[in-house]
């Protein structure tokens, strides 16, 4: 039985912004944290960790010192640790839908992460998220999982997706 949402395809085709207008929709307690660019005067520099309840940090940045690299970012693995696992786990205890957006190659190079998503996606609460459309051998057991849904995002059914998703959520609630 499919209890947890997924959404993925290509970078930048609005998957974060689908997720924020399905929650606002629901009005549920929901628990979690989702990603969002962080623009300088030349384009992307990084991308901000913000939790649903307010906290926010940076999870990658191009002038972040760490071993953990992502084309030009760097990943900031202490503040998944400190803002992401966190939300994940309060969600898992206190919230009726858990939030993941998103499920990508920065987040996984926290192995505390990947332990909370692994957590979250077995519990009976469903999951809405986001999953990197790029092949890695996590994001791959996620994607084979028979309890995931996996939904993918195009400029033909972005528009719709919104309402589409709070449909799923409210279905998996109601069972």
């Amino acid at each position: 039985m499919k209890t947890n949402v997924l959404l993925t395809g290509r970078p930048g085709i609005g998957k974060t912004t689908i997720i924020r207008k399905a929650l606002a929709a629901l009005g549920l307690r929901s628990g979690g944290f989702y990603t969002q660019e962080i623009r300088g005067p030349k384009g992307r520099v990084g991308f901000s960790l913000n939790s649903l309840d307010g906290r926010s940090g940076i999870l990658a940045h191009v002038d972040c010192d760490s071993p953990h690299r992502v084309s030009r970012y760097g990943v900031n693995v202490p503040d998944m640790l400190a803002i992401g696992v966190p939300a994940l786990n309060e969600a898992l205890a206190g919230s009726e839908l858990i939030v993941a957006d998103e499920i990508g190659r920065m987040e996984i190079f926290c192995p505390e992460f990947c332990e909370a998503i692994v957590r979250c996606l077995d519990s009976a609460k469903p999951l809405l998220g986001t999953l990197q459309a790029r092949r890695d051998p996590f994001i791959n057991q996620i994607r084979s999982r028979e309890d995931v849904e996996l939904v993918e995002v195009t400029n033909d059914n972005r528009d719709a997706l919104p309402d589409i998703v709070v449909a799923k959520v409210r279905e998996l609630l109601a069972r």
